[in-house]
């Protein structure tokens, strides 16, 4: 399986940001390792084009981003000091989750070691989001025609709010978000399928909504690829997750949504999104098991999937 990693692309933050950025390194530390991938596996992504990050942003958002023209409000809105560093880790994020779509397409799963910058609106980032991938991606593959319909299945703790708003009115793409109703963003936007849990939500109820608004949301999209955010953020304890799963329950997670795409001949791209645990290992333990997961699972070859579904 082919993996995308941008962490040798590092942003400066000072030692009591609270964003774990060493998270990424030791991911594909581990999963090498672990013999889960061989570093053959393992590709460092192209930075994305302006002219890609224009399918899912306003041209003069991605101009200021990268002149550091953006004001005082909107750094602090994304949570990240500006940099160069962070525009061209920002841009290899982005272009990993291309890449990794791409490679999904040819061989049935791949995954963004990072990614799932899901909170990016098409003018503004925000929640340490500063360019929406799995939008980017989305746009860009539906503009080329390699497919006709996406589905997104965002498993973030947190709602999926920019990449909902962005691809609003596009009718070829599907939103799922499962998320804590209480938590971060304060306002939600509409997502095609939103399944909201309550605070301190368990395994078993999670898992039982899970595989509801999966089977709703694949049945809806008819897609010809599935973009995967597999948030480690609802894991107990995470501290900004406000949900009760074990690593157990998370791994099911992982198991249900890949096979359910497996079956059904669903080309995949999976990117890690959040994970804000006490301890940077346990947030790793769940990215981990992703991978190892996915890598478990070959899928069809996209001229081996069911054309019914692009009819």
């Amino acid at each position: 399986m082919r993996a995308f990693y941008s962490d040798t692309f590092r942003l400066p933050l000072p030692p009591t940001h609270t964003f774990p950025m060493e998270k990424y390194t030791r991911l594909r530390e581990r999963v090498i390792a672990e013999r889960i991938l061989s570093p053959s596996d393992l590709r460092v992504p192209h930075a994305a084009t302006d002219a890609e990050l224009e399918h899912a942003h306003d041209a003069d958002y991605v101009r200021r981003v990268a002149a550091g023209a953006l004001d005082p409000h909107e750094i602090r809105r994304i949570g990240f000091p500006w940099s160069p560093q962070m525009v061209e880790r920002s841009r290899r994020s982005a272009g990993a989750t291309l890449e990794a779509s791409l490679a999904a397409l040819e061989d049935g799963i791949a995954a963004n070691l990072a990614g799932g910058t899901h909170h990016a609106f098409r003018d503004r980032g925000a929640g340490y989001c500063v360019f929406n991938d799995t939008a980017v991606a989305a746009l860009v593959h539906l503009r080329a025609r390699r497919v006709r319909r996406v589905v997104v299945i965002d498993a973030d703790v947190h709602q999926g709010d920019g990449t909902a708003a962005i691809l609003a009115t596009e009718e070829c793409a599907f939103t799922f978000s499962i998320h804590g109703r209480k938590n971060f963003p304060r306002v939600k936007q509409r997502s095609d399928l939103d399944i909201e849990l309550e605070d301190g939500t368990e395994d078993a109820e999670y898992l039982e909504a899970l595989e509801r608004g999966v089977r709703i949301a694949i049945d809806e999209a008819r897609p010809d690829l599935a973009f995967y955010l597999a948030g480690a953020d609802p894991l107990i304890g995470d501290r900004f997750g406000r949900l009760a799963l074990t690593k157990a329950g998370l791994a099911q997670r992982d198991r249900h949504v890949l096979e359910e795409c497996r079956r059904r001949g669903i080309p995949i791209s999976i990117a890690m999104a959040g994970g804000y645990a006490r301890s940077v290992e346990d947030t790793v333990d769940v990215h981990v098991e992703t991978v190892r997961r996915a890598a478990e699972r070959r899928q069809p070859r996209t001229d081996q999937r069911d054309s019914s579904r692009t009819k």
